[in-house]
């Protein structure tokens, strides 16, 4: 199998405990870029966030952003958008006020989220990847309802941290028997991330996959979180990182190094170089 598209997630896998990616990664990616390999972010981050990525990479192609809510080049002119209804998203936040949790509403361009009563470390770790907050400004608000009761979106993602289990295992009761239309894609130390029904990072890739026709046997999908599994299983190869949880190595074909070893560029020359090799051959 001859494999034309890379789809990279970003955090845990090319950025690593510094917050940089590596020039070891860079080169690779380059490499295969260079070779005709088409290659894309995958990614739970707001596209302006991913965009600013993606530069670094020397990337201009579609990227598959809000866990695959919003793919696009350009976010004016997006390939594919779901968002959260108006009316749903005003039903979600007015749910999630009852609880003691930050609640983040995510545009593409923009961020709305309520001020919390935790510490205000707390407060910093939600917004860690939400990108440079000059390019991706976050509003705190007193109260999310009250701010769209004035100025209503559709957002592609709503995003919450608890802070305490018992008051998360208590919202999600409500969540699932009260709303419908959306999918809770992931579930990781009190963090919820709530999508549109039948929002997906596989269906994003799939999008894309349809625009440029390439098939998901054609393509190398590497992966570390839970909402990773249905891409990795689902493509050609799917590859997860050394760190990855393992859920994810459990249905990957193949498990590479962690970020902090380069695992990108490691199977970047494993994988690729050899199928460029051959071809040349």
């Amino acid at each position: 199998m001859t494999y034309r598209l890379l789809a990279l997630n970003i955090d845990e896998t090319l950025i690593g405990s510094n917050a940089k990616i590596s020039k070891q990664t860079k080169a690779a990616i380059e490499y295969v870029r260079q070779k005709g390999v088409y290659v894309t972010l995958v990614t739970s981050r707001p596209h302006s966030s991913a965009k600013r990525i993606a530069k670094s990479l020397k990337l201009d192609g579609y990227l598959i952003t809000n866990d695959g809510a919003f793919v696009a080049s350009d976010p004016e002119d997006p390939l594919y958008v779901k968002r959260i209804s108006v009316n749903t998203t005003l039903q979600l936040v007015e749910l999630l006020e009852q609880y003691d949790c930050h609640i983040r509403v995510l545009h593409e361009s923009f961020a709305i989220g309520n001020k919390t009563r935790q510490k205000n470390q707390l407060i910093a770790k939600m917004t860690i990847g939400v990108g440079d907050p000059l390019f991706y400004p976050v509003s705190f608000v007193d109260s999310v309802y009250d701010r769209l009761m004035q100025e209503a979106i559709a957002p592609p993602k709503i995003q919450v941290q608890f802070f305490d289990e018992a008051e998360q295992q208590s919202a999600l009761k409500q969540l699932n028997e009260m709303v419908c239309g959306i999918n809770i894609v992931s579930i990781r130390e009190g963090k919820l991330e709530i999508v549109a029904e039948g929002v997906s990072k596989l269906n994003g890739l799939q999008q894309v996959g349809q625009e440029l026709g390439i098939s998901l046997q054609e393509m190398v999908a590497v992966g570390v979180e839970a909402d990773d599994v249905e891409m990795v299983e689902q493509v050609g190869l799917g590859v997860a990182m050394g760190n990855a949880a393992d859920e994810v190595k459990y249905v990957a074909d193949w498990i590479t190094r962690s970020n902090e070893q380069n695992g990108v560029s490691y199977m970047i020359r494993e994988v690729f170089r050899k199928q460029l090799r051959v071809q040349v051959e």
